[in-house]
């Protein structure tokens, strides 16, 4: 099968069009394919198949071979792929992942897409909608202690779980390996969670590391962006527009603190190389 290697910020899947063909065992095909080692290499893969909600539809699964609700970096290669490909000829695109469907409006440089904004869809801060086990309805900057050390997290819902964790020093200092791994299966997370470790350098600038279930830390991770700067507007840390600055390279978030109001994140989308995979 042809594939095609992409990443957004760093954040790099292997993408198939499955419009025409399909996979016999996506999850099996994951766990072979994202090996840095052994297989293409990547954070997971993505499969493009025909919407029913949408035009498309984005099928994403991690490196462990685990389904994927959404991503963000994902999301903008999509667009990118389906226009630079030709299997759509628009600039606003519509994706849907199990059931969520995103309109992404693409820039284009000379018959390529560079970049894209998508409309993430409105946070939700219940702690019922991530899951979380906490005492509150919202998870806003509770206490949570792990490996006997105490943090504030705020938890948010992008269509997947999100702890947001604030720190007073560059995550770049952090250790994202040791304390990630023990966010992501703490038993206040049911399905687990991706943990974002934010550092506030201002009130226009966040720094980000994240640890992302299923795939260990990554270079980048467009809902947990989104996620970070919902968290820091709700605790009074940073504007409505903010920059966040991630292994990979920066994401602009916006959102307007209202949580009946979208999150919408812009960044680039690039394909990195092409080619073909025996999946037998």
């Amino acid at each position: 099968m042809k594939f095609t290697k992409m990443h957004g910020c760093g954040n790099d899947y292997v993408y198939f069009d499955c419009t025409q063909q399909s996979i016999a065992d996506e999850s099996a095909a994951a766990i072979k394919l994202s090996d840095r080692h052994f297989g293409i290499g990547g954070d997971g893969i993505i499969i493009i198949k025909k919407g029913t909600k949408a035009e498309f539809e984005m099928v994403m699964y991690n490196a462990d071979g685990t389904r994927g609700a959404m991503c963000g970096n994902g999301i903008r290669c999509v667009a990118k792929f389906v226009y630079d490909h030709h299997l759509t000829d628009k600039t606003n695109i519509s994706v849907e992942s199990m059931g969520a469907v995103k309109y992404i409006d693409v820039n284009v440089e000379n018959g390529e897409v560079v970049s894209a904004k998508v409309d993430m869809g409105a946070p939700s801060l219940k702690s019922a909608d991530i899951p979380v086990i906490c005492d509150s309805e919202k998870a806003v900057n509770i206490p949570i202690t792990v490996d006997g050390t105490d943090y504030k997290m705020t938890c948010v819902s992008m269509g997947n779980p999100h702890a947001v964790v604030f720190i007073d020093k560059s995550p770049k200092e952090f250790d994202v390996e040791r304390i990630g791994k023990l966010f992501e299966n703490n038993s206040v997370f049911p399905d687990r969670t991706n943990t974002e470790f934010i550092f506030v350098r201002d009130r226009k600038n966040l720094e980000m590391r994240v640890w992302e279930r299923g795939s260990g830390e990554t270079l980048a991770c467009g809902t947990g962006a989104c996620a970070s700067a919902v968290a820091a507007i709700v605790n009074g840390l940073c504007d409505n527009d903010v920059t966040v600055h991630l292994l990979g390279g920066d994401l602009e978030i916006s959102w307007s603190g209202d949580e009946a109001d979208s999150v919408f994140m812009t960044g680039p989308a690039t394909t990195v190389f092409e080619g073909e995979i025996n999946l037998d």
